[in-house]
């Protein structure tokens, strides 16, 4: 079963169970400017899911396209990709938990023929700080469901998302209560950080099972259904939005219960085929073909780079079709970044001539159902991608003759002739690494520090005329300090989220080469602590997020809105607050003169580099962007 029949048989049964099919959102949501890209089903109809009426009743369904950077640097493995098509149900105060756990079911083991012993579910254990009950309910629809198709389902009675990696899976156990890290939702993440006045819920996963040899047991420990693996697949996720957070803190059942399905198309392909690879799927499995008659090679040798040349295109395609151009700001950054990405996998598949053309045909061809009114620049898209691919492959053609001249010039190549090509000619360092070894050129040993240094010394020449320390602790408002000041505003909102709430900043120091950040906690942060907060960081990093500011009153900014400051009384009555983030659901709000970048996706890879002590009972993290 293709992916185009699992499509039309998801929208059927749920037309057949009551549903009205409601028509796909853009991926560049114009009335949306607190994200770049449609990133989930439910995000076009968030405000219906918080109370307005929609005009098409109280159970809807459709298949979303969506785009979520954030996975980028995840693309190469089986089931990773930027792109994928969320299939979704709502109801809106109609049903509950019932049915929708008996509809979903049916679905899978009736219309696309899932074996129900290879099917694993997840539920809420609860939490105990806020009173909200383990989620028995959804446990025992589950059990009885898999007991009509007979099987006893066991329920695992401890919290595996913490154990899971020594414990495994018991026998007979296909029921697994987990944290609200795993199944709670709420559009601030878990209990503890889900906004005031939010609808939220816990939620209920389904697991398609792929086989206990799958499993990497030496590398991802025992598998249980959210353990790292290729064993179990995550085909669809039920939230069952029953409560609203108070101002006091505490949560509130609502009146009306809503529930917000999704399960992504390309997993349940995978599923449906019984292949751990979403790419061997018919999304995919055209594009990886193309790419192994363009190369001349096979996609078991090349895996990694024809996986990600196939994602990365299809996310380009469908961008540029809706009228996105290439550019070096926003969502036209992000085209242009895929777009390039792509080109230089393709070049290590050894395919020099221009290859859009023809490995695009079939990407637009599996889109082809999607409306005009959707893809409203679908005849322009090819055109507009091929440019980008002409101008970047000019660029990376003068490097590659840059490249030439320097090594008719020199024995040995060092990392200042590599800064060069980067900086002049707009040749990518790792593309001038990877063509020096295979041309067999020398090369310095110390090329890489010696590359960082003329890249600093670049940077001491640029600093602005200003010397000595600004206010905030910046050496200068020069780009890429102002870069580190942004991301020391994401550093402190990682630490108080997953460390501790209490821990206010103590004192920064931030330069054009790194950020040293100072602040309050009571022990040494352990390996594990640091590399949470680190790939905290670089989740809200990569998920591009705007920053923006207003000046407020101080009382209002302090008392209403919440932000964080260190010095209320030395405030003046007016102050200004910089948000990073939605304003109803900012990741950091902070009292701050700035500046800072106009959104977070240009900041680069962040990365902790040290931890000490600074003083008593305050810590000292010294961190670079990369």
């Amino acid at each position: 079963m293709n992916a185009t029949e699992i499509r039309q048989k998801f929208l059927d049964f749920q037309v057949k169970k009551g549903h009205t099919i409601v028509a796909p959102a853009p991926l560049v949501l114009e009335d949306d400017p607190t994200t770049l890209f449609t990133g989930s089903g439910m995000q076009p109809l968030l405000r219906f899911l918080l109370g307005e009426p929609h005009p098409a009743g109280t159970r809807l369904t459709d298949s979303q396209p969506c785009l979520r950077l954030q996975d980028i640097e995840d693309v190469g493995d089986p089931r990773h990709t930027t792109v994928f098509e969320m299939l979704g149900n709502w109801s809106l105060g109609d049903y509950f938990k019932e049915e929708q756990i008996r509809n979903y079911f049916e679905f899978l083991t009736k219309e696309i023929g899932l074996d129900p012993e290879k099917i694993f579910v997840t539920c809420f254990i609860g939490n105990k700080k806020y009173g909200i009950p383990r989620d028995d309910e959804a446990a025992r629809i589950w059990q009885q469901v898999f007991k009509e198709a007979g099987i006893d389902a066991k329920i695992a009675e401890i919290d595996t998302a913490e154990h899971g990696d020594k414990r495994g899976i018991k026998p007979g156990e296909r029921i697994f209560f987990y944290n609200d890290k795993e199944n709670w939702w709420s559009r601030g993440g878990g209990c503890d950080s889900t906004p005031i006045g939010d609808p939220c819920g816990p939620d209920s996963e389904v697991f398609y099972d792929f086989g206990e040899d799958k499993q990497d047991v030496e590398k991802y420990g025992q598998s249980h259904p959210a353990s790292d693996g290729a064993r179990f697949m995550e085909i669809g996720n039920q939230v069952f939005m029953q409560y609203r957070r108070l101002e006091d803190g505490s949560f509130q059942e609502l009146e009306q219960k809503n529930v917000d399905f999704g399960g992504g198309l390309e997993r349940l392909c995978a599923a449906a085929m019984g292949s751990f690879d979403v790419f061997q799927t018919s999304l995919m499995k055209p594009i990886i073909e193309k790419l192994e008659t363009l190369s001349g090679k096979s996609y078991d040798n090349d895996t990694d780079e024809m996986r990600i040349i196939a994602d990365h295109l299809r996310g380009a395609y469908l961008l540029s079709a809706q009228g996105l151009i290439p550019s070096n700001k926003a969502q036209g950054y992000a085209l242009r970044r895929l777009i390039r990405r792509a080109i230089l996998k393709a070049l290590d598949l050894g395919i020099a001539q221009d290859f859009l053309r023809e490995t695009i045909v079939p990407i637009a061809a599996e889109y082809q159902s999607l409306p005009d009114s959707i893809l409203t620049h679908r005849a322009d898209a090819l055109a507009v991608l091929e440019k980008e691919e002409r101008a970047f492959r000019q660029t990376l053609s003068k490097g590659l003759k840059e490249l030439e001249k320097l090594s008719h010039r020199k024995q040995t190549l060092d990392g200042a002739d590599l800064f060069k090509l980067q900086d002049t000619y707009g040749f990518p360092f790792e593309i001038s690494v990877e063509e020096i070894y295979r041309q067999g050129i020398k090369l310095s040993r110390d090329y890489k520090a010696e590359f960082d240094a003329a890249l600093n010394e670049q940077r001491e020449r640029s600093k602005t005329a200003s010397k000595g320390m600004f206010k905030g602790g910046l050496e200068d408002h020069g780009e890429q300090t102002v870069k580190y000041h942004t991301a020391c505003h994401l550093l402190l909102a990682a630490l108080q989220k997953h460390i501790s709430p209490e821990i206010g900043q103590k004192g920064s120091n931030i330069t054009s080469e790194r950020v040293r950040f100072d602040f309050n906690v009571d022990h040494k942060l352990t390996p594990d602590e640091l590399k949470t907060v680190e790939a905290q960081v670089n989740e809200w990093i990569a998920a591009d997020l705007p920053v923006s500011f207003a000046e407020y009153d101080k009382a209002y900014a302090r008392d209403v809105l919440k932000a964080h400051g260190q010095f209320w009384d030395k405030y003046p009555d007016q102050l200004k607050v910089y948000t990073i983030g939605s304003a109803d659901a900012p990741v950091s709000r902070e009292v701050c003169g700035g500046p800072h970048v106009e959104h977070t996706g240009v900041l680069g890879r962040f990365k902790i580099v040290k931890e000490e002590s600074s003083s008593a009972g305050v810590r000292r993290i010294k961190a670079v962007l990369e």
